[in-house]
């Protein structure tokens, strides 16, 4: 077992914890979940607006180099889907933790999942950089798009650790109610990565390759940044590494969270590999328009998303104070405003989408991808709210420990909708790619249906985490 030492944490880090820990526990409501989701939005909109910024540059370039990118980002989602399933497992059992108030136990879980994860990361990222070629050729691409996206892809898979550690320092942070610094760390990134990728990818004339390496250099200063905090910053969980040594029972407690969670981003990813060989069967313009489309969403989702990221802790923290009405308030509330997000969302892209598309996509070598990008854009709106109720009960079934559910979630929404319509439209109709757009859309709707009876049943309250 793990020898513990003393836990020493100053005064001020007492304070803002028990803070963040009454607000989430017994303050207002929404209050609670606007305080943890707002950095959380914050760094997602700035990523995601860093992706945007990205794909302009990429997009410069041409279409096919911006087609590439699209192509092989469920690859690499495939692998740190793993990353992900222990972070989450991490900000479950360690709000639980800290909700019982067992703060050395919470110390313990920390330290073995910081190395767990970063173990695996690195194993991975060998395996991804020597197998890239064939698995991209996998794809039934060759030629142009074959090149650029081998060179992206091999160079994505080498920040693997970095991302993992930071997956898992979130998840540290989340847990305790604390997502500003987590926030402050991935903005810095963000701005620097932003100012690299034009650099190397014009200055430097290392096109799609230079726009990989841009991200390597940010995340790696990032985890140095995360990496600090930890163990000099003021915060209420102090791994400790003295005499380390895996310990099989926090491991097997983690797994029975993080596979279920992991086995559903892989299985979301799987799929998506599987759909964009379908989209791509339909031509380089159609996989453009999809990328550049699915990237405009995200950015304008990102509050909803904020708040589906921000009710696990909520909700974990109240399962381990044993209150579990007031983890289901939280959750009723969060669907609320989701809603309302996902319906202005829906009304702004929709007024907005030709101007919208233009902008985000400058190449303008292939005018079908502005064109079909429009029409995505237009089907895709209308399901913005249900993508944020989505979101809301992922984070209820991830922050009761029941992963599961939201695992049958991610896997039923993409493999027992999306593809067999997608199928259908292809080989039964003649609707082109507005098939895949419908299917895109409608599949939100199934999902949160089926979501909802899930919780109506009740059985996601049988707390496993803890």
């Amino acid at each position: 077992m793990i020898q513990i030492n003393a836990i020493k944490i100053d005064k001020g880090t007492a304070m803002n914890y028990e803070r963040s820990q009454e607000t989430i526990l017994s303050g207002n409501i929404y209050k609670s979940i606007i305080y943890l989701a707002l950095p959380i939005t914050i760094n997602n909109f700035i990523q995601t607006l860093y992706s945007l910024i990205n794909a302009f540059w990429v997009g410069k370039i041409g279409s096919v180099e911006f087609a590439a990118t699209t192509l092989v980002w469920p690859i690499t989602y495939l692998f740190i889907s793993i990353g992900m399933g222990v972070s989450i497992a991490g900000t479950s059992i360690l709000s639980q933790l800290l909700g019982a108030g067992e703060k050395e136990n919470a110390n313990r879980y920390a330290s073995q999942l910081i190395v767990f994860s970063v173990s695996i990361a690195v194993f991975l990222s060998a395996v991804g950089v020597i197998f890239s070629e064939l698995i991209v050729k996998a794809m039934g691409v060759d030629g142009n798009m074959l090149y650029f996206a081998t060179i992206y892809l091999r160079l994505t898979f080498l920040d693997l650790p970095l991302t993992f550690y930071f997956f898992i320092f979130n998840s540290i942070m989340n847990s305790q109610g604390n997502s500003v610094v987590p926030t402050i760390l991935s903005c810095t990134s963000a701005v620097i990565n932003a100012f690299l990728d034009p650099l190397l990818i014009f200055h430097f004339n290392m096109g799609v390759g230079g726009a990989a390496i841009a991200t390597i250099i940010a995340k790696a200063l990032l985890s140095l940044a995360g990496i600090i905090y930890l163990f000099k910053g003021k915060t209420a969980i102090h791994p400790d590494f003295k005499n380390f040594r895996f310990d099989k029972e926090i491991i097997d407690n983690s797994l029975k969270i993080a596979i279920p969670s992991a086995v559903g981003q892989s299985g979301s990813a799987i799929g998506f590999i599987f759909l964009n060989i379908f989209i791509v069967s339909y031509g380089t313009s159609t996989m453009a328009a999809y990328g550049m489309v699915n990237r405009i969403t995200a950015l304008i989702m990102q509050p909803a998303m904020g708040i589906g990221t921000a009710i696990i802790s909520i909700v974990g923290q109240n399962f381990g104070a044993k209150n579990t009405k007031r983890a289901i308030d939280s959750f009723k509330k969060s669907i609320f405003l989701t809603s309302v997000i996902g319906i202005i969302g829906c009304i702004f892209l929709i007024w907005q989408r030709v101007g919208i598309i233009n902008f985000f996509m400058q190449s303008k070598d292939d005018m079908e991808v502005i064109n079909q990008g429009i029409t995505y854009l237009v089907y895709i709106s209308f399901s913005m709210p249900l993508m944020g109720i989505f979101g809301s009960f992922q984070g209820l079934f991830q922050g009761s420990g029941q992963t599961k559910y939201s695992m049958s979630m991610e896997i039923g929404r993409l493999w027992f909708v999306r593809l067999p319509m997608i199928l259908f439209f292809k080989h039964f109709t003649p609707v082109g790619s507005e098939g895949i757009w419908f299917a895109m859309s409608f599949s939100n709707l199934i999902i949160c249906i089926y979501g909802y009876i899930i919780y109506k049943k009740g059985s996601w309250m049988q707390n496993i985490a803890i």
